[in-house]
């Protein structure tokens, strides 16, 4: 999974990562993808049973993207399954006035996972620096600002216990276009498609532009960036849960001991008013 990483301080050139690329599993196919994916699941949930039950360790998982990139369909399939008591989703829209009337990062701060939690944000405090910059929405020298206090941010994050993934779903501009078309048709999906959708479109170089310095940018060795190939959703699904996978798996949590007072202990005494059952 090296493959997909923003090495710290590089420079990133988003057209030399193809999102249509399939080679970290040769030869596997969609269905193979699948039944990989089930594998994975079924480890995630042993290791979040874990992170829940030793509460030392915190997960904060970000994705960003184009629109339509499959930020939703990532959350969804990865993370199926995973027990709600531990994991939580924020999305984040346009600041409210409240929000706004404070830091950038002081929203973002008030989400972020406690231990034994998993957080998921769809969406994060990246569209200060993507998003804001590119519909200018604030000058250079206020965006310009925040890519430092981003990475102290995400270091404090880190320095306090808390694993930090970062993934860019990435896709090029025909399956862009092939998608949002697909939400126009869909009934289902139109609530999806927004009058800003097509504006934004308009602007894919500059989106991909600001995407690439952002990427460059806050890629560390404490919260790294992963650029994942997403045309192909069943891959870009495969490559995120096996990043995630192998991130926890490094975390090695374990389920706690028995506490010393219940040492020895094989049943239960002292319980009034039930009758006919063994240990009680």
């Amino acid at each position: 999974m090296k493959a997909f990483l923003v090495s710290p301080g590089a420079r990133v050139d988003l057209d030399k990562w193809d999102p249509g690329d399939t080679s970290a599993f040769p030869g596997i196919n969609k269905e193979d993808g699948l039944v990989m994916l089930e594998a994975i699941r079924l480890r995630l949930r042993e290791l979040q049973a874990r992170l829940i039950a030793q509460r030392l360790h915190k997960v904060l998982i970000l994705f960003q993207a184009m629109d339509a990139g499959g930020k939703d369909g990532a959350v969804r399939h990865v993370f199926q399954g995973l027990d709600p008591h531990g994991l939580s989703v924020v999305a984040f829209k346009a600041p409210t006035a409240a929000e706004l009337e404070h830091d950038f990062l002081w929203r973002v701060h008030a989400r972020v996972p406690g231990r034994g939690e998993i957080t998921i944000f769809n969406r994060s405090h990246y569209e200060d620096v993507v998003a804001v910059r590119v519909r200018r929405l604030a000058p250079r020298d206020v965006w310009e600002k925040r890519f430092e206090h981003i990475v102290q941010f995400e270091r404090l994050l880190a320095d306090e216990g808390t694993l930090v993934l970062k993934f860019f779903l990435h896709i090029d501009a025909a399956e862009q276009k092939s998608r949002l078309e697909a939400r126009l048709r869909d009934p289902s999906k139109q609530w999806k498609l927004q009058p800003s959708d097509l504006d934004d479109r308009a602007k894919w170089n500059d989106f991909i532009k600001a995407y690439e310095e952002a990427l460059g940018r806050t890629s560390t060795a404490h919260a790294p960036w992963y650029v994942v190939p997403a045309n192909k959703k069943w891959y870009r699904t495969v490559v995120v849960a096996t990043i995630v996978r192998e991130a926890l798996e490094r975390l090695k949590p374990e389920y706690p001991a028995l506490p010393a007072g219940l040492t020895g202990v094989t049943g239960l005494t002292g319980v009034t008013g039930v009758t006919g059952v063994t240990g009680l």
